[in-house]
């Protein structure tokens, strides 16, 4: 018995561990992603020795696997807590909303504003750059003043310059 509670446990770290090391490395930060694939290496083997030690018991096993798929769960929920990264949000409004626009930047969030010809009618578009952290808050911003908006969000991989840059650059210096 005591050896399942061991596997189930690292299970449960194991595999938040290796998700945040894959998160690590697709954002380019290696050094962190290595120390958690040392991490996770080490209690791979562990895991693995226990499991395969004597005889192999099936529920061992069963409770490796099953230890590995709530270890998904908690890996999910810890970078969902995290909120690495940053974050682009392409709003579409039928119209040019300044109160809307106006909230986001005094948020501290940058939009830069676009004109465009929808199929019946002229249509705007903001673009935000925001840290993930703060998803949440711009989503609650836009669909206070425009309910009807059309959201787009996505991951950008690199970006240079601009207003989010300049903020954060400030912030380091202030503290």
């Amino acid at each position: 018995m005591k050896d399942i509670l061991l596997i189930l446990l690292l299970q449960l770290i194991y595999v938040p561990v290796l998700t945040l090391r894959t998160i690590f490395l697709v954002k380019g930060m290696s050094t962190y992603a290595s120390l958690f694939g040392v991490i996770e290496s080490l209690i791979y083997v562990f895991g693995l020795s226990i499991v395969f030690s004597g005889e192999q018991s099936v529920v061992q096993m069963v409770v490796y696997a099953v230890g590995f798929g709530l270890g998904i769960v908690v890996g999910s929920f810890i970078e969902r807590k995290l909120a690495i990264g940053f974050t682009t949000f392409m709003v579409n409004l039928p119209a040019k909303n300044e109160s809307l626009i106006a909230d986001l930047r005094q948020g501290g969030f940058g939009v830069t504003v676009f004109h465009g010809e929808g199929r019946d009618s002229i249509r705007y578009q903001l673009e935000i750059l925001t840290k993930r952290n703060r998803e949440d808050e711009l989503f609650r911003i836009i669909e206070d003043h425009e309910p009807r908006a059309f959201i787009i969000s996505y991951e950008p991989r690199k970006f240079k310059g601009g207003f989010l840059l300049k903020t954060l650059k400030k912030a380091k210096k202030t503290s």
